[in-house]
């Protein structure tokens, strides 16, 4: 099993999630988080006056699936969440040792 975790755009959220569920994803955790790569943040303009935002809003997608639809998943959030500007965001891999359904106490796979 392996973890994999998305920070993208919140515009393309609703893109993903559409994408991801015709492949049989069935679930995912969404947490609205805010940060900065190499962008460093940007400078807008309120009521005349400039002021630096240092910390971007993003969406931070995390689905646990079975290693076989990993790579399928990562291609999808590629291609779903990807518009070529700077700031399109990050995909983590992280190998999973154990899942178990708190309700049921099925644990691996089954736990999914």
């Amino acid at each position: 099993m392996t973890k994999i975790e998305a920070i993208i755009k919140p515009f393309k959220l609703d893109d993903v999630k559409e994408a991801l569920s015709k492949i049989g994803v069935q679930g995912m955790t969404i947490t609205e988080v805010k940060g900065f790569g190499r962008q460093k943040g940007h400078a807008e303009l309120y009521r005349g006056a400039e002021y630096i935002v240092d910390f971007i809003p993003k969406i931070k997608i995390e689905i646990v699936a079975s290693d076989a639809l990993v790579s399928e998943i990562i291609g999808i959030i590629q291609k779903t969440a990807k518009t070529g500007k700077i700031g399109d965001g990050k995909i983590f891999v992280y190998k999973i040792d154990e899942v178990i359904r708190i309700r049921t106490g099925e644990k691996g796979e089954a736990a999914l």
